[in-house]
């Protein structure tokens, strides 16, 4: 492959993404996986156990107004102000109300809490004591303060509480709903009680009623709280239309109790019926009294008239009409009724008209009660549409201000509703004033014909007409007086119990164990998930021969496995491991590297790499082993004189070396040290120069090159990092192969950069790559087919062909990392 062809798969490469590599990358997290996944769920089954478990009941009412079937339109004295939507919406309003649930508290007695020490928390026990309390709530009672009730007997129990240290504690009277402070002298109390024993101090002052046998030894708390804040607690209660047709609501509570839950949706609905039954019977009563006026004034005037025909007919000696008289009384009899009726319902016209000028909220509680029935369905829709309009309003000004843009719509709306129902009553008045004129101008006629009667019959058919007119009133407001009564006796509901809240045995809503082990699992795999892909996007280290290989043109020449002896010797050491074995393949890839193939001639190899550590020296001696063990005469030469190391490696000291060749204190064969590897002799730095760079630029290296070339079949060198000096890129003139060592999860993408650069740019040949300390154990990388004879890559299959490195323990990789840090 040539060089522009090397650039370009590069190019493809970089600008693919390799999805089987990523997975493989992920898969290899797997034991991050695993225990991520299991701590999540510890803690979802932790959470499952710890969070207060909510439930939700709920019971669903019918509000839709009952009137008693006993009435007709006609006669009902209930005048219908709104239809079923203004009730439902009333009574939304009402089951959230302070009031309201004042009454529920009130009845329940919930601010009694029953509590039982759990493995968490205090756990709410109302409705499973096996006692209640009977409140004395006209006395004071110590204030959200535990009271231990420890059941020591069949029927009997110990109360104990400790009081304020500083000698002031809260009390509460229920029926006043006062809290004081009272002083006491002791701080503790502790006294064995009876079943139905008055229990009277300064600070509790009730009774136990037993509802269930005692279990000896168990334990309860009791606390009473603020009635205000159980109120406010309480007012939770969900209330929701089921359909837009049918005027039914459905109200849910959440808590921790079910039996709290039922008792309070019960309850609420009871006392719900209870007020509006009330509500019902009071504008019934309010009616009936409004009509006993009427009906006692009508009663005293038909007396009086009767008593006065009487005594007329008895002094005037006359007792019946004439058939003439008789006419005239009929006619002007049906006309005097229908004036009056006529008169009464111009009258309540205006009242009704009065009202709603007046007023600027409309609902039946603003109401004067009514005795008649208006004719128009145009003002009875309208007044029916204002009422409805006018709750709607009052139920959004309960969440909202009044200059909110849906409120001052709506009082757009009413305005143009009371403007229309004020012109229809005008209207109608106006035309009740003409059938007046009409009636009036009737009368007028058949009063003339009532003068040519005699005077006493005149006088007779007055009285009579009076009282015919007074009787008719007065069997009319009778009517309304009995239908009143029957009103009240016979009162139906206006809210129906469709299905009361029960303990069906719901399970919670609240925590959900199912979901939190879903979200637990989805949390367990998300979170590794994020770990490992910020991890990759903040990675820059060299993984694998496939990145070098992707990301840079100059090719890879192989890989050397991990070195687990002590020192850098590892061929030498141990030529049967897995790691010698690399080197032997390096060996013979690199003879295809070398710019002279002929086996005759002598051969220098340059050993660098990007910085220090990434393992350049271990490859130096390997390589050099490696040669020499195969019978060639091979010498390795150290010039990374800056940062000398070979040394060590061979036990030897730095005290004379090729530093001391170049400044002709010493000759060639003074400063070469035969080592105890067979064909390798060794030339070391020696001591560290101030001008490293200027001792390498002479003539004496050159000559030295030349020397040693003729005297040896390879010559290594050890050269400094092209990535921090400059030593090493002067070298390269005199090698016939350059080997740039790469350290794997060590060395970074971009430090291969420059000298990739300038092998593209053909300033540098006959260079290669080596991955270092390469571990199959790595996240990246699965067994790659180059033939880069790293030689350990083939698990169970090398065996008998290498020696096995033994897996370190947990304990041996630690001493290890200490002394590699050492």
């Amino acid at each position: 492959m040539n060089n522009q062809s090397k650039i370009s798969n590069v190019a493809n490469s970089a600008g693919n993404i390799d999805v089987k590599d990523y997975i493989y990358k992920v898969l290899a997290y797997w034991k991050l996986f695993l225990v991520t996944i299991v701590i999540a769920l510890i803690v979802a089954k932790f959470m499952n156990g710890y969070l207060q478990k909510k439930y939700t009941l709920d019971t669903i009412i019918s509000v839709k107004e009952e009137n008693n079937p006993l009435f007709s339109t006609g006669t009902n004295i209930a005048f219908n102000w709104g239809g079923a939507s203004d009730e439902l919406e009333t009574v939304k309003v009402i089951l959230k109300s302070r009031s309201h649930n004042e009454i529920v508290v009130k009845r329940l007695n919930f601010y009694i809490n029953y509590l039982q020490e759990g493995r968490f928390r205090m756990e709410d026990k109302f409705g499973y004591t096996p006692f209640i309390v009977n409140l004395n709530t006209d006395k004071p009672q110590l204030l959200n303060k535990l009271i231990e009730v420890e059941l020591t007997g069949e029927n009997t129990f110990n109360l104990s509480y400790e009081l304020n240290e500083s000698g002031n504690n809260s009390v509460v009277i229920y029926d006043s709903n006062k809290i004081l402070s009272i002083p006491s002298s002791e701080f503790n109390f502790s006294k064995e009680y009876k079943v139905g024993d008055t229990i009277s101090t300064p600070f509790l002052n009730f009774s136990f009623k037993q509802v269930k046998p005692f279990n000896v030894g168990e334990k309860y708390f009791i606390k009473f709280a603020d009635f205000d804040g159980t109120v406010r607690v309480n007012r939770g209660v969900s209330v929701s239309s089921i359909t837009n047709a049918a005027s039914m609501l459905k109200l849910q509570l959440q808590g921790g109790n079910k039996k709290r839950i039922e008792a309070y949706l019960n309850a609420t609905v009871k006392v719900l019926d209870s007020v509006k039954q009330i509500q019902k019977i009071e504008y019934a009563v309010r009616t009936q009294a409004y009509i006993d006026t009427l009906f006692k004034a009508e009663a005293l005037k038909l007396k009086q008239l009767e008593k006065d025909l009487g005594n007329y007919r008895e002094t005037n000696n006359i007792f019946d009409l004439s058939s003439q008289g008789t006419e005239i009384f009929g006619e002007t009899i049906s006309l005097e009724k229908e004036k009056l009726q006529l008169q009464n319902y111009n009258d309540y016209l205006s009242s009704l008209k009065d009202y709603i000028i007046k007023n600027n909220k409309y609902n039946r509680d603003n109401l004067v009660p009514a005795t008649l029935q208006i004719e128009d369905p145009k003002i009875t829709s309208l007044i029916n549409e204002l009422v409805l309009k006018s709750s709607e309003r009052e139920v959004y000004r309960d969440m909202i201000k009044d200059n909110h843009p849906q409120i001052i719509q709506m009082t757009k709306e009413i305005s143009i509703i009371k403007n229309n129902l004020l012109e229809n009553i005008n209207s109608l008045q106006r035309l009740n004033a003409g059938r007046l004129r009409k009636l009036n101008a009737s009368l007028s006629q058949y009063l003339a014909k009532k003068k040519k009667l005699p005077k006493q019959e005149q006088g007779l058919l007055t009285f009579q007409r009076d009282y015919e007119i007074s009787e008719a009133n007065y069997n009319y407001l009778k009517q309304k007086k009995y239908e009143a009564g029957t009103a009240i006796a016979a009162n139906v509901s206006d809210v129906k119990i469709i299905d009361t809240a029960k303990d069906l045995g719901q399970g919670p809503n609240y925590p959900l164990p199912s979901f939190n082990y879903l979200v637990a699992l989805m949390l367990g795999i998300v979170f590794p998930l994020f770990f490992i892909i910020i991890k990759e996007l903040l990675d820059n280290k060299i993984h694998t021969a496939e990145e070098i290989q992707n990301n840079y043109t100059i090719p890879v020449l192989g890989v050397v496995g991990r070195n687990s002896t002590k020192n850098n010797l590892a061929v030498f050491e141990r030529p049967k491991s897995s790691v010698a074995e690399s080197f032997r393949a390096l060996r013979s890839n690199i003879q295809f590297l070398f710019k002279n193939n002929d086996e005759n001639s002598s051969k220098t190899l340059i050993l660098t790499s990007s910085v220090s550590g990434e393992g350049k020296t271990m490859i130096s001696i390997n390589m050099a082993t490696v040669f020499a063990l195969s019978g060639k005469k091979t010498i390795l030469v150290g010039l990374d004189l800056r940062k000398p190391k070979i040394y060590d490696d061979f036990d030897l000291p730095n005290d004379i070396g090729v530093v001391n060749y170049l400044i002709n204190q010493k000759t060639l064969d003074e400063v070469k040290i035969t080592t105890k590897i067979p064909n390798l002799d060794l030339i070391l730095s020696g001591p560290i120069p101030p001008n490293p760079s200027e001792l390498l630029l002479n003539n004496a290296a050159e000559k030295m090159f030349q020397k040693l070339k003729e005297d040896y079949d390879y010559v290594i060198i050890d050269t400094p990092p092209v990535g921090l000096v400059s030593d090493a890129l002067e070298l390269f003139k005199y090698s016939d192969a350059v080997i740039y060592v790469i350290r794997q999860n060590y060395t970074e993408k971009g430090m291969m950069r420059m000298i990739d650069d300038k092998y593209r740019n053909k300033e540098v040949s006959n260079i290669s790559y080596v991955l270092n300390d390469f571990s199959i154990k790595s996240k990246y990388g699965y067994g790659y087919g180059y033939g880069y004879g790293y030689g350990y890559g083939y698990g169970k299959y090398s065996y008998g062909y290498h020696e096995n490195e033994k897996s370190k323990g947990f304990i041996s990789k630690i001493v290890n990392v200490f002394k590699s840090k050492k």
